[in-house]
């Protein structure tokens, strides 16, 4: 148990003499009230002090120490300002050590502890400085909701923060917003550093994913000097801010519609000192009035992106082109065969257009034969199947939007992580380049 800055919390002890300290153990004990988590200290008057459990030692105890176990002796209610952990809670882990105080607390409060109440304490947690993030599968009995919100205190306490939220289902209302109860504490404000780059939000207003770390280090990593970028989904800046901080872009287009977001994006842009080379496009990006601008567009949205590739086509350079990275969650199922091209509403809408489908090359472009030898082996054919049919359905749009044929050739495929079972986030960078005119 720490406070900010990794110094114990004070805890309450009750003091007397030595030769009264194995009967005021064995009282405190039988109540459920001795606090095993901490050692018993001699004062340096001579006393002992034995931690207990809570914020006091309610009266009644204290008249029974007093008056009956040890009458005559000295017995007061003092607080340690450095306990010294004992040798069982420096051996604990933080889920056993959240469980040793949580179902103490609770017992020392009436509750019956039960292996069903032990099974609903959280394993594994978030923890964003000073704040912790639980997941929604934890804390879901109804004897819970009785203990609250001293339970929250207790929990926060255990784990050495000051804040706890709790983690729902994210609302399906287009902006991912995350439906997480503030428990404890007065506001949801955190702040995350990756790779040198300082990320401010709310974490009941916006999401976060630890598991994109390893895109936001490839895309930092790029090479991108003097480009434009648009980010058609930029959230609180996740890929907007490796671009502009590491990667070199000289300017961002940045679009988003979780006014909550944008309030976030703000912040990160001036906090880490590039607000000046981006510029915020609020609300729809199906709506975006930008056009033949960009050197290179992020597609970062998942389960799919594809309602942004007309925008993204829209948006590149109409004379040199550039290169799309387009985020899908795709599925692998074993015997699964991948949904066919020409299923989907927007490939049923480009079969209106026969004439404008055309080949991925214009003259002596590689062929996907030769394109599927050049990737990593790691590649799954159910990812490299998803990226071709992208990539007909992204030259297809490139001539409706542009009214000219394009040649598009599948650069990459990145892994990002596991999504679900059988289910993986992927992101392909397809470059796209216009068709020389002949003649």
């Amino acid at each position: 148990m720490e406070r900010e800055g990794g110094r114990p919390a004070a805890v309450v002890a009750v003091v007397t003499e030595p030769r009264f300290t194995q009967r005021y153990r064995e009282y405190l004990e039988k109540q459920k009230l001795l606090d095993r988590r901490h050692r018993v200290e001699k004062m340096p008057d001579g006393t002992v002090a034995l931690p207990v459990l809570g914020e006091t030692l309610p009266e009644q105890h204290l008249q029974e120490l007093r008056d009956r176990l040890a009458p005559g002796g000295t017995c007061i209610v003092t607080q340690l300002l450095d306990p010294v952990p004992s040798k069982k809670a420096q051996g604990c882990s933080p889920a056993q050590r959240l469980c040793l105080e949580v179902s103490r607390w609770a017992e020392a409060r009436g509750v019956t502890w039960s292996p069903e109440l032990e099974a609903d304490l959280p394993r594994s947690w978030q923890r964003h400085g000073d704040l912790l993030l639980l997941s929604e599968d934890c804390f879901q009995a109804k004897r819970w909701k009785n203990l609250e919100p001293e339970l929250w205190e207790t929990v926060a306490s255990a784990l050495g923060v000051r804040r706890v939220a709790k983690r729902g289902r994210v609302s399906p209302d287009g902006t991912r917003t995350p439906a997480v109860s503030l428990l404890l504490g007065d506001h949801g404000w955190v702040e995350h550093v990756d790779n040198g780059i300082r990320y401010k939000f709310d974490v009941t207003q916006c999401m976060f994913s630890f598991g994109n770390i390893t895109e936001k280090l490839r895309v930092a990593s790029l090479p991108c000097a003097g480009e434009v970028l648009v980010d058609l989904y930029a959230g609180i800046g996740y890929f907007t801010l490796p671009f502009l901080v590491h990667a070199g872009v000289t300017f961002v287009h940045a679009c988003e519609w979780n006014p909550h977001a944008v309030v976030a994006l703000r912040k990160n842009l001036d906090i880490n000192g590039v607000a000046d080379r981006c510029r915020i496009h609020f609300g729809d990006n199906r709506q975006l009035k930008l056009s033949n601008i960009a050197d290179r567009v992020n597609l970062g949205l998942i389960p799919s992106s594809e309602e942004g590739w007309p925008i993204a086509c829209q948006v590149l350079r109409r004379d040199a082109g550039g290169i799309l990275h387009i985020h899908q969650n795709v599925e692998s199922y074993p015997g699964k065969n991948l949904q066919p091209p020409g299923s989907s509403e927007m490939e049923k809408e480009h079969r209106s257009y026969p004439q404008q489908i055309i080949t991925n090359q214009c003259t002596n472009g590689a062929t996907r034969d030769s394109r599927r030898r050049m990737l990593s082996a790691a590649t799954k054919p159910e990812w490299q199947r998803w990226a071709e049919s992208a990539e007909t359905r992204i030259a297809t749009l490139l001539q409706q939007v542009h009214g000219t044929p394009w040649k598009t050739q599948i650069l990459h495929i990145q892994p990002v992580k596991s999504y679900a079972p059988h289910v993986d986030h992927i992101v392909l960078d397809l470059e796209c380049r216009p068709c020389p005119l002949v003649g």
